[in-house]
C-alpha cells in the first residue's frame, strides 16, 4: 500500500502508542473470532440438527470471506482512507454478529460467520497500513512485533476462549465478543488515530472479474473437499465442483495478466523469498487450522470433555508461540529467514505427528505435548516469514504482497479444515453403517449417520428408531471410527508439514541480506 498522506499522530508518541493498542485489539478480534467457533461445534450440533461439513462450511465461512476480499479491502482502505475502513469494518464485524440470533437456525449460523468475515477483510489491511502512517521508521519494528504478537494470541487463545465463555453465556457468545471488544478497538482508534491516511493517488477501481473468479475458485474448491466427504469424491458434483476451482482459478490467472489494475500482480511470484515464505505461511495455517479443528470436536464428541475443558486443552500452544516468537527473530538476523521457517514446518509437523498418536490409543497428555512442541514451530517461523514475504519483494510491492499474506493465512486455514477433515472420513471405517442397516436403518440414513457427530441432535434422531442398547452400541462404534480417522488424520497434516520443510529449498533460494532489488 502506498504511504500516507501525513502522520496522524506525528507530535504525540503518548497517543501513537494508544493507537497502537485499539489497532492491535482490531486485529486480535479478528483472529480471535476466526479461531473461537471451532470449540464449540459439538455443542451447536447438540442444539441444531446438521451434519458435520455443515458446521464445517459455517467454520470456514468466515475465513472465506474475508480471504476473498481482502486483497479488494486493502485498495480501498488506500483510496478511501484506512481509518475509517477499519472502524466500517468493527462496526459491521458487531452488527453481523447479532444475526445468529435474528435469523434462526443453521442459516442465521452461517450468514453471520460469513458477513463478520466480510468486515472482517477491512479490518485487516487497515490495521497493517496505519502503522507506517503513524509511527517513524526507527519505531516501526516494535509495532509490527506487537501487532503480530496480540494477532497470535487471538487465533492461538480463540478455542479457550470459547470454551469459557460457552458454558457461561452459550454459543452464541463466541459471536458476541466482537461487541464489547471491537468497541474498544473503535473507541481507541477514534480517539487517538487524529487525521485520515489515504493515498490520494490510489485508483478506486476494483477487479470485479478478478474478485469473483478468485472467490468461486476458492468456494469450489473448500466446498467440494467437504461435499467429498458426504457424497464421495469420484461423485459427478464433487467433480465438478474441484473441477469448476481448476478453471476458474486459471481464469483469474489469466485476467490477472491481462488487466490494467489487476487484483494481485502476478509479478510478486517471480521472487524466490516471496514463494517459499507464501508456501510455509499457506502450509502452516492449514496444518495448524485442520489440526486444532480435528482436535476441538475430537475431545468433546470422543473424550467427553467439556467446551471449558476442551478449549484450555488447547491453550498451551499459544503458550510456546508467545515464548519463542522472539527466538526466532534472532535466528532469523543470524540466519536469514529460510532456516528459521523450515526448523519451525518441521517443529509444526513433529509436534502434528506426536498428536496423531490418540489414534492408536494415546490420551490427552500426549495431545498437549504435541500442541506444545508445534507452538515451539509456529513462534519459530512466525516473525522470519512475515518479513520474508513483504521484505522479499520490493518495496512498490510492499502492500500487495502484505493482502497476500493475510489472504494465504486465511485460506490457509479454510482449506486445512476442509482437506484433513475429508481425510479423516476417508480413514473411517464403515462398521457403524453397517451395525446401523442390519437394525433397519433406512439406506439414506444409514449414510448420513458417519457425517454427524456421535453426541449430536441429528445422530439422536437418525437413530431414533433404534433400542437404547442398539443405540449406545452404534454409537461406541462410531466413536472409535472417529478416534482412529482423527489420528490419522493429523498424523498426515504432520506429514505435509515435514515434507513441506524438506522440499521447500525447491521454492526459496538462500536469503541475501544484501541484495537490493
Amino acid at each position: 500500500m502506498a504511504g500516507p498522506t501525513a502522520p496522524p499522530s506525528g507530535n504525540h508518541p503518548e497517543r501513537r502508542w494508544q493507537a497502537l493498542t485499539g489497532i492491535c485489539l482490531a486485529a486480535a478480534v479478528v483472529w480471535l473470532v476466526f479461531a473461537d467457533f471451532a470449540v464449540v461445534i459439538p455443542t451447536v450440533a447438540a442444539e441444531i440438527p446438521v451434519t458435520l461439513p455443515q458446521l464445517q462450511l459455517a467454520n470456514n465461512a468466515f475465513g472465506l470471506t474475508t480471504g476473498v476480499l481482502v486483497l479488494a479491502a486493502g485498495r480501498l482502505c488506500d483510496a478511501y482512507g484506512r481509518r475509517r475502513m477499519l472502524e466500517l469494518g468493527l462496526l459491521g464485524m458487531g452488527a453481523f454478529s447479532l444475526l445468529v440470533v435474528l435469523v434462526p437456525g443453521y442459516p442465521g449460523l452461517l450468514l453471520s460467520r460469513a458477513l463478520m468475515g466480510c468486515a472482517a477483510a477491512f479490518v485487516l489491511p487497515a490495521t497493517l497500513a496505519l502503522i507506517p502512517a503513524m509511527f517513524p521508521p526507527h519505531e516501526q519494528a516494535r509495532a509490527f512485533g506487537a501487532w503480530m504478537g496480540t494477532t497470535w494470541i487471538g487465533e492461538a487463545a480463540g478455542p479457550a476462549v470459547g470454551g469459557v465463555l460457552t458454558p457461561l453465556l452459550g454459543w452464541r457468545s463466541v459471536f458476541w465478543v466482537a461487541l464489547p471488544l471491537g468497541a474498544a478497538a473503535l473507541w481507541l482508534v477514534r480517539r487517538s488515530v487524529l487525521v485520515e491516511s489515504r493515498d490520494p493517488d490510489a485508483s478506486r477501481h476494483v477487479d470485479v472479474p478478478g474478485l469473483l473468479t478468485s472467490g468461486a475458485s476458492f468456494f469450489c474448491l473448500i466446498y467440494g473437499c467437504m461435499l467429498g466427504q458426504e457424497r464421495g469424491f469420484v461423485d459427478p458434483v464433487t467433480l465438478g465442483l474441484l473441477g469448476a476451482a481448476v478453471l476458474l482459478g486459471t481464469a483469474f490467472v489469466l485476467l490477472q495478466r491481462r488487466a490494467a489494475e489487476p487484483l494481485l500482480d502476478l509479478v510478486l511470484f517471480s521472487y524466490p523469498s516471496f514463494r517459499g515464505a507464501l508456501l510455509a505461511n499457506t502450509v502452516m495455517n492449514a496444518v495448524f487450522g485442520g489440526v486444532v479443528f480435528l482436535l476441538a470436536v475430537y475431545l468433546q464428541d470422543v473424550q467427553a470433555f467439556s467446551v471449558f475443558a476442551a478449549g484450555l486443552l488447547l491453550l498451551p500452544a499459544s503458550v510456546t508461540i508467545l515464548a519463542f516468537i522472539p527466538v526466532g527473530g534472532r535466528f532469523e538476523s543470524r540466519r536469514g529467514p529460510r532456516l528459521p521457517v523450515m526448523t519451525g514446518l518441521v517443529f509444526l509437523g513433529v509436534g502434528a505427528l506426536i498428536m496423531g498418536a490418540l489414534g492408536r490409543g494415546a490420551g490427552f497428555p500426549v495431545v498437549v505435548t504435541g500442541l506444545v512442541v508445534a507452538g515451539v514451530g509456529l513462534g519459530l517461523m512466525s516473525i522470519p516469514m512475515s518479513r520474508a514475504l513483504v521484505a522479499g519483494p520490493p518495496l512498490r510491492l510492499a502492500g500487495t504482497a502484505s493482502g497476500v499474506f493475510k489472504v494465504s493465512s486465511m485460506l490457509g486455514g479454510a482449506f486445512g479444515v476442509a482437506v484433513f477433515s475429508a481425510a479423516q472420513r476417508y480413514f473411517e471405517d464403515d462398521v457403524a453403517v453397517d451395525v446401523a442397516r442390519a437394525e433397519g436403518l433406512p439406506q439414506d440414513d444409514a449414510r448420513t449417520l458417519p457425517n454427524a457427530l456421535t453426541e449430536s441432535t441429528l445422530t439422536d434422531r437418525l437413530l431414533s428408531g433404534v433400542s437404547p442398547a442398539t443405540k449406545e452400541v452404534i454409537k461406541a462404534v462410531l466413536r472409535d471410527a472417529q478416534e482412529y480417522g482423527t489420528g490419522q488424520a493429523i498424523w498426515l497434516a504432520g506429514l505435509v508439514a515435514v515434507v513441506s520443510a524438506l522440499t521447500l529449498p525447491l521454492f526459496w533460494r538462500p536469503y541475501r541480506a544484501h541484495a537490493r532489488r
